[in-house]
């Protein structure tokens, strides 16, 4: 199977507290924004990807459009609603991967089992959780949360879902994975998020390195 998928860039960012775009905000030399469609990119099952922007991240959308990448320009207007509207733009039917440009360490290996998880489930929603714990222990925050069979999870913003059911037609189906994996577990909410996953990021590489 193989799917397309959305960079959601179209929020206020407003919890980093710092004036550049958060998906602009260099981590490891290079923009958030970067490291997530260089994944994508490297993906075997996703069949083309759009950043999707809004009036709140115009130096974003100028970005992308000199990367070459196709832009969903969007009301800016929170999550579900600028979802609903890339999907309808983009006339997008089928599974739809969505994730956040804030996961830097997301690869394309990841994406493609996470599609795989998708057509294995047999659902109409994918969600990728972490556990509350798993970022605790790392001291990264904890912005937002979902209940899945009783128990309560961190959200990494990386989700799979049928685009019919985007638009509100039907119940929605759902499954989820759990993982601890640090190409999930490190999207970056506050600036201190941002200096621990860089930190993390180069005691791994510097690990495989040594090996």
């Amino acid at each position: 199977m193989m799917a397309p998928a959305l960079i959601m860039a179209g929020g206020k960012g407003t919890r980093m507290g710092v004036p550049t775009e958060k998906p602009l905000l260099p981590f490891l030399g290079k923009p958030l924004v970067d490291w997530v469609a260089e994944a994508i990119l490297d993906a075997k099952k996703i069949s083309d990807f759009y950043v999707v922007t809004s009036s709140n991240t115009p130096e974003t959308e100028k970005h992308c459009i000199a990367k070459g990448w196709k832009v969903l320009h969007t009301d800016g207007k929170g999550y579900h609603n600028d979802l609903k509207q890339a999907v309808s733009k983009a006339n997008l039917t089928g599974p739809v991967l969505t994730m956040p440009s804030d996961v830097p360490a997301i690869t394309g290996k990841v994406l493609d089992k996470i599609i795989e998880a998708f057509e294995f489930c047999g659902k109409d929603f994918l969600a990728v959780f972490v556990p509350i714990k798993s970022r605790q222990n790392l001291g990264l925050s904890i912005s937002s949360t979902d209940e899945y069979n009783g128990e309560w999870y961190a959200v990494s913003g990386v989700n799979i879902i049928n685009g019919v059911k985007i638009q509100g037609e039907g119940k929605i189906e759902t499954s989820a994975i759990i993982t601890e994996e640090t190409e999930v577990l490190l999207n970056i909410n506050t600036t201190k998020d941002l200096e621990i996953a860089e930190r993390i990021m180069k005691e791994k590489d510097n690990a495989i390195h040594k090996r």
